[in-house]
């Protein structure tokens, strides 16, 4: 398989950025599931008339996010780097998400709300210094 098989109970894992659409009657539910995949919690709510959605909490070094409720199918695209591919499927797949497949060197989800997404290994110079540490 050329995806490592690994035993270490630690890993990190970070995000690389876009607007999450969500076709969902439960948008705080969507917004719960992407927080947490990407360790970025919800910024308080925006003042009544701002729109629907949930505006993410990251570092002023990262790109914005949000998680936002549409009428249309859900899209966008995201990347999770991670320097443990199976650890990091495990911890998503226990928040929500489906293993869809495994290609070359990285897997392909699906979030609960519809979207697909890849976790892929490491490919930044600083990524120990920025990711998420999972025990």
């Amino acid at each position: 398989s050329p995806i490592p098989d690994t035993e270490t109970t630690m890993h990190r894992s970070r995000f690389a950025g876009l607007i999450i659409d969500c076709e969902t009657d439960d948008l705080a539910g969507a917004a719960d599931f992407w927080s947490k995949a990407l360790g970025a919690p919800p910024k308080p709510a925006p003042e009544s008339g701002q729109g629907p959605y949930v505006e993410l909490n990251m570092p002023p070094d990262e790109p914005y996010i949000e998680v936002q409720q549409v009428d249309h199918p859900s899209r966008g695209h995201l990347d999770i780097g991670t320097d443990d591919l199976e650890a990091e499927a495990a911890r998503l797949e226990k928040l929500g998400a489906k293993r869809i497949a495994d290609i070359k060197t990285w897997i392909v989800m699906e979030a609960p709300t519809g979207q697909r997404f890849c976790i892929v290994p490491v490919n930044s110079r600083n990524f120990a210094d920025t990711a998420n540490r999972w025990d």
